[in-house]
């Protein structure tokens, strides 16, 4: 069971994802705030940070596969119709996939899902036609980038798909979870580009621009590794700190463990993972987390020397501080699930954070 929908199943999605985007839109409507599209966007943007965390909720919980289906849980809209098929399978395997619960977070982690592609869509059809109304001539309102959102969202829904289909390979999951960080860092610089902020000038900015987005960098290559530590379930590889397993170069196997394209707990050629190939992976994120925390810390002091960022380059400094302890406490801790989410979450933050910093920087 794999893909299937019927035209009556899209409709009943579409109405839950419209019905789910009601309450940030509503939120939009009532504000205070004068400029709506603006609103419309940060709202977004602090839907697709929840759904970042749900997402790691729903992973690090075994729940991305309680509906083996898609769009839909057994070709249904909500797991209440599917009850029957999701009862039979937990009964055929309790301990496996699909549960009543685990079916339930899919589909509710779909549901938000939906409802920020609602609000993307609502985005780019304000900019159409705010942009045709005043003949583009209002900047503000170009529909390029907006329309660049729908179908970037539209791309990440794909992956979405590909999860389910293909079985959580690890590869397409890792991709899945860097495309919601990457709408989240659009978003971000989106909200700070219709904020209107000053163009910062000055040697320290222009010496900051260059460190900045390599601290950038670094951190989605560090996302990327944290994604492939998460989708290989290689987080208790070292229980250990600051060696792994008692070593400090432990036995470790680079080439299995980076096997991109792979099944889940296989290598390439369809034999188990060893266990080498999960220290690996585990070693390699623990090792670069140093040259990420080095690197955002520096760029961080180097900020505050500007009265303009003093605020954002703090919060970096606290972030970057906590994500550290954070990941100590999830290896002696033995992965508590609270701690892994909050993990995530910090993760995403900073890279909010720095895509700020470096959109104050280059404005």
């Amino acid at each position: 069971m794999l893909i299937q929908f019927t035209p009556q199943l899209l409709l009943q999605l579409a109405i839950m994802g419209m019905i789910v985007a009601m309450l940030p839109l509503s939120i939009v409507w009532v504000s205070n705030d004068p400029d709506k599209y603006r609103k419309l966007v940060w709202v977004t943007l602090f839907l697709t940070f929840d759904l970042i965390m749900f997402g790691a909720f729903t992973r690090l919980t075994d729940s991305g596969l309680g509906c083996p289906d898609w769009p839909g849980c057994y070709g249904h809209a909500d797991p209440i119709k599917a009850h029957a098929d999701i009862s039979a399978a937990e009964a055929a395997m309790p301990t496996g996939p699909v549960t009543v619960v685990k079916a339930w977070i899919e589909m509710i982690h779909r549901y938000f899902a939906m409802a920020i592609g609602v609000l993307i869509v609502g985005m780019m059809v304000l900019s159409w036609r705010r942009w045709l109304q005043s003949r583009r001539t209002e900047s503000k309102f170009a529909p390029a980038f907006p329309t660049f959102l729908f179908l970037f969202v539209c791309l990440q829904g794909a992956f979405g798909a590909w999860t389910v289909t293909m079985n959580l390979q690890p590869i397409i999951v890792t991709i899945h979870l860097l495309l919601g960080m990457a709408l989240l860092a659009f978003l971000a610089w989106f909200g700070a580009h219709l904020s209107n902020q000053p163009a910062m000038t000055g040697s320290i900015a222009a010496t900051l621009r260059a460190p900045a987005v390599l601290a950038t960098v670094f951190l989605v290559i560090q996302i990327g590794l944290g994604g492939w530590v998460s989708t290989n379930y290689a987080a208790l590889a070292c229980t250990d700190f600051p060696m792994c397993n008692g070593k400090l170069l432990p036995p470790m196997d680079f080439t299995h463990g980076f096997t991109l394209w792979r099944d889940l707990g296989m290598t390439a050629h369809g034999e188990y993972l060893p266990f080498d190939a999960l220290t690996a992976i585990h070693w390699t994120h623990r090792t670069f987390a140093f040259v990420v925390f080095a690197m955002i810390v520096w760029v961080a002091f180097s900020a505050m020397r500007l009265a303009s960022l003093k605020k954002t380059a703090r919060w970096l400094l606290v972030l970057i501080v906590l994500q550290f302890i954070v990941g100590i406490a999830t290896i002696f801790l033995q992965l508590p699930l609270l701690l892994a989410v909050v993990h995530n979450g910090i993760a995403a933050l900073l890279l909010l954070l720095l895509t700020i910093l470096n959109h104050k920087l280059r404005h």
